[in-house]
């Protein structure tokens, strides 16, 4: 399932446009993405929580090379999905 499909599961439960649809499925992804870079968590009940991390440097392997390679701290997103959702796959 993709972007379009979420978007197309939207049109169909709300009956608007298809253009509607889309725009309220981007601003949602939007708006994840916002909080997440102004270091705010996102939580969405039934689904999950949207988390930035930050990951230590550390050394890394060139695996062409087997040269040793330096990577940098960085902050990444992560996702602990709800208790609901863990069930629901189940």
């Amino acid at each position: 399932m993709n972007k379009q499909d979420i978007a197309e599961k939207v049109h169909g439960v709300l009956g608007t446009t298809k253009a509607d649809a889309e725009r309220a499925v981007e601003a949602m992804i939007e708006a994840i993405v916002g909080g997440l870079k102004g270091g705010d968590d996102v939580s969405i009940a039934g689904l999950g929580t949207f988390k930035a991390k930050m990951r230590a440097a550390r050394m890394a392997r060139n695996p062409r090379t087997g040269e040793s390679v330096s990577v940098a701290a960085m902050r990444v997103p992560k996702f602990q999905a709800a208790k609901a959702l863990k069930e629901a796959v189940r």
